[in-house]
């Protein structure tokens, strides 16, 4: 159920509202948005319809929440929201480029690839520390060594950080190394991780599974969001489909669709959903067409040599390339870059 407090309601009036709603054994969520204040109540419906809110003082309007996600959907908060990673604004006019190599090989790697990526007007870095590997005799990422890399790279160029957590009992180690923490499409339906990445305040990417429809991509977010942290990004990356001549098959719909139905910011990975560098550049400008909030990248200096992911990743001329492209094209379409 939601809330909508009438134009001149008072603190104290919001606050009565929110303290009814505790005494009936039900969660409130509170949402200031620049011309309405509305209160989210979550639990039992039973019990929230006996409560007479409409009749509370302050109260404009009790609307039902259909859904089944209820704090990320457009219905609980109608403008959409900004999540800021360090300087840059992750929902705006900005279309936000994140790019950088898959796994963090060593320093001369990773730092060439932050210097490259500073350079050509990359937003955030990012670069994994901790890599799920589908066999277990495959690169696993350097642990913690690399997220000391991630953040010598940040001291260097100024770039936030992203890197892939894990495990529940990562959150508190990789938090204090990067600006932003991303569940990975593996972990999507992680319970015990999203309820911990949502009991912390750094900004979250949640990435989409390879067999999960939209509404359990939000439903996921709404376990981070319930936990107290509002700031999540959601990132498109392709699904498993019959389709064998790409890695998985970009759902360019899922954009426009999850932007009607949240207010959570999407963005799109096109390296994930291809697996094929060429199709890379024309997925990044179909990603801004639809609507998304932005793009991550994989590049690489040498990306025949890279350890992880090398036939999906751009070399520093074919990252410039996209970038100038995405340049020429974002205006038109009402974004900077």
């Amino acid at each position: 159920m939601m809330i909508v407090m009438s134009d001149g309601a008072t603190d104290r009036q919001v606050d009565d509202v929110i303290d009814r709603l505790h005494q009936a054994g039900v969660e409130a969520h509170l949402s200031r948005g620049e011309f309405k204040t509305l209160i989210g109540a979550i639990g039992d419906e039973d019990i929230i319809s006996q409560i007479p809110l409409g009749a509370m003082p302050g109260v404009d309007s009790v609307i039902p929440i259909m859904r089944p996600y209820k704090l990320v959907s457009r219905e609980f908060k109608p403008q959409g929201t900004v999540v800021s990673i360090g300087p840059v604004e992750l929902g705006g006019e900005m279309f936000v480029v994140l790019g950088g190599p898959c796994a963090v090989e060593s320093e001369e790697q990773l730092m060439a690839s932050a210097r490259a990526a500073k350079e050509m007007g990359v937003h955030i870095l990012r670069g994994g520390a901790f890599k799920p590997r589908t066999s277990p005799y495959s690169f696993q990422g350097l642990g913690e060594d690399g997220l000391k890399l991630l953040a010598q790279a940040r001291e260097e160029t100024g770039l936030p950080v992203v890197t892939e957590v894990m495990d529940a009992r990562q959150v508190e180690l990789v938090s204090g190394y990067v600006d932003m923490l991303q569940v990975g499409a593996r972990s999507m339906q992680n319970f015990f991780l999203l309820k911990e990445v949502g009991a912390q305040q750094k900004p979250v990417m949640l990435k989409r599974g390879p067999s999960s429809t939209v509404e359990e991509l939000l439903m996921a977010a709404e376990y981070i969001v319930r936990g107290g942290n509002s700031n999540v990004v959601l990132c498109e990356r392709g699904i498993r489909t019959f389709e064998t001549a790409t890695r998985n098959t970009l759902d360019l719909s899922a954009v426009p669709l999850v932007k009607h139905q949240s207010h959570l910011p999407i963005i799109v990975d096109p390296s994930h959903a291809t697996g094929k560098r060429e199709l890379i550049p024309a997925l990044a400008r179909g990603a801004l067409a639809v609507g998304a909030d932005g793009v991550m990248v994989e590049m690489h200096p040498d990306p025949k040599v890279a350890l992880c992911d090398g036939p999906q990743s751009l070399d520093f001329g074919q990252f410039r390339e996209m970038m100038a492209d995405l340049k020429a094209a974002a205006p038109p379409l009402g974004r900077k870059l």
